[in-house]
């Protein structure tokens, strides 16, 4: 009944509120711009990875949003369903997942200046 993560979104009776992701590291030192270019093409290439555009949007501006109430309403308002309260997994209604990698929620620990 209803779709794959619909029982996932409620956690005692209340929607899961999402959170900064925990402390990650890329595989070698990056610069904020190899990081942006990163985002940029993941940004540019996630709705060939199914599901709708308009999900793809709404969690890419929550992704982007400064303020986590902001980016929770985001994805409330688009009817995001949250399996990882880091935004790592979503659904939509339809039951379409989203896979967000760290490097478009946060900035890793080794992040250097660029030169």
């Amino acid at each position: 009944m209803g779709c794959v993560g619909s029982s996932q979104s409620k956690v005692d009776g209340a929607l899961k509120k999402i959170r900064k992701p925990k402390p990650w590291k890329h595989p070698q030192p990056i610069t904020k711009t190899q990081l942006m270019q990163l985002r940029d093409e993941f940004w540019d290439t996630s709705p060939h990875y199914g599901g709708r555009k308009e999900i793809w949007d709404a969690l890419r501006a929550a992704a982007e949003a400064d303020d986590l109430s902001l980016a929770q309403a985001i994805v409330d308002s688009a009817g995001v369903i949250v399996q990882s309260s880091d935004l790592t997994v979503c659904y939509d209604e339809r039951g379409a997942k989203y896979e967000l990698p760290k490097y478009v929620l946060s900035e890793p620990t080794n992040l250097i200046g660029d030169n």
